[in-house]
């Protein structure tokens, strides 16, 4: 299976809480840079995998406008920044052994630096951007 990993794009710092941060101009046009480069590599996502905080969604919107994914996203609480890596991993299996070929995740750091090492062992995970 093929799984793409990417981290929100940039949010504001100022908000109530850590879950209602939203994207903030940039952070939609590098939503949106990213999802054109998806677009070229001929991506085609089966199911999207979203944190449930504000800026995850609000760059799933970005994304969503430019690439043709599925209708719904499975929203996961295990996907923020604190989500258990363990849990989303086994999570991934089961959609693996249910023959679904290609996800795309949305989250945040520090969880997306640890999907990738749990992911791909031995592999230095990148620093991510967006």
């Amino acid at each position: 299976m093929q799984v793409f990993i990417m981290r929100h794009g940039d949010a504001a710092l100022d908000a109530a809480s850590d879950s209602v941060r939203p994207l903030t101009t940039n952070g939609c046009d590098e939503s949106r840079l990213m999802a054109n480069w998806l677009k070229g590599q001929k991506v085609e996502i089966e199911r999207v995998l979203v944190s449930p905080f504000l800026r995850a969604e609000q760059t799933l919107e970005e994304v969503g406008d430019c690439l043709n994914l599925p209708s719904s996203a499975e929203v996961l609480p295990e996907l923020t920044p604190c989500g258990d890596v363990g849990l989303v991993g086994a999570y991934l299996q089961a959609l693996t052994n249910e023959g679904v070929a290609s996800v795309l995740v949305i989250s945040h750091l520090p969880l997306v630096g640890y999907l990738v090492a749990e992911l791909c062992p031995g592999e230095t995970p990148p620093m991510f951007t967006t």
